[in-house]
């Protein structure tokens, strides 16, 4: 029996059109992700002997709002558009033309935490754990912005929630972005709290954020449609799949190096 798929609903990406500024819904999106990050990071710091205050707070998010704009945009123009940059450099500062990396804005925001760290003589593991559960429900909301644009949408398939897209032809999709929502952003949440209920050794939060965001987007990978000016690369992987693979080795080995550190009485 076939199944008739899915329509995409009718959601203009515009929220407000006020003639020479439109609001755009992913750009709302962004601000709710960082009002999340801000809700939740004062929340930790308000908790008894956390050793954050709220200056603490407001210049780790300033700090690492400007690591997921800068790297987010560098990393896209060099893992998904660097042909772009070779042909007009001036294409990295168009960024109303669109284009974010998570992978760039990853590496902007551990750059971002090393500064701070650096600043404030925060040890760089608990910094990583402090900032852990701040990122999936944002990464969620960012998400939700790629749905309401039609975008990032998924591979063919006829399974009975399958979706036809806008921009994706006539063909039944999977709603990959909603995948996206589900495993990096609440599952990952989940993950992440319950794991901190149980007082880990410093460093297992932020370990397991990136080993987790890397298993998650690593699968979702295979029901999401690849770029199309770089398809499947070797081994039949996509760029997404290639670039989650040092997160997850590297999440491991956090855990891994901070139990050993733990069970040694030593703080990193």
């Amino acid at each position: 029996m076939t199944t008739t798929p899915l329509q995409f609903p009718d959601i203009n990406p515009v929220l407000l059109d006020l003639g020479l500024v439109k609001i755009h819904w992913y750009g709302v999106m962004y601000l709710v992700a960082f009002a999340i990050a801000w809700w939740l990071a004062n929340r930790q710091a308000a908790k008894a002997n956390s050793g954050w205050n709220k200056e603490q707070v407001s210049d780790l998010l300033f700090y690492g709002f400007l690591g997921v704009l800068l790297g987010g945009r560098i990393g896209y123009i060099l893992f998904y558009q660097f042909s772009y940059l070779q042909q007009d450099p001036l294409y990295l500062f168009r960024i109303w033309e669109g284009g974010m990396s998570f992978h760039g804005g990853l590496l902007g925001v551990l750059l971002a935490m090393a500064l701070f760290a650096r600043k404030y003589q925060k040890p760089y593991l608990a910094l990583g754990d402090f900032v852990a559960p701040l990122i999936p429900l944002g990464l969620a909301a960012g998400r939700i912005g790629n749905f309401i644009n039609g975008e990032l949408w998924g591979r063919p398939t006829d399974v009975p929630w399958a979706m036809v897209f806008p921009t994706g032809g006539d063909v039944a999709r999977h709603p990959s972005q909603l995948y996206h929502v589900a495993l990096e952003g609440m599952l990952l949440f989940v993950l992440i709290i319950l794991i901190r209920q149980l007082k880990p050794a410093q460093g297992v939060l932020g370990g397991v954020f990136l080993a987790g965001y890397g298993i998650a987007r690593f699968t979702v990978e295979f029901f999401r449609e690849p770029d199309a000016h770089l398809g499947v690369l070797s081994l039949g992987m996509t760029m997404g799949q290639w670039l989650c693979l040092p997160m997850v080795i590297a999440g491991v080995g956090i855990v891994l190096y901070a139990r050993q550190q733990a069970r040694r009485g030593v703080k990193s």
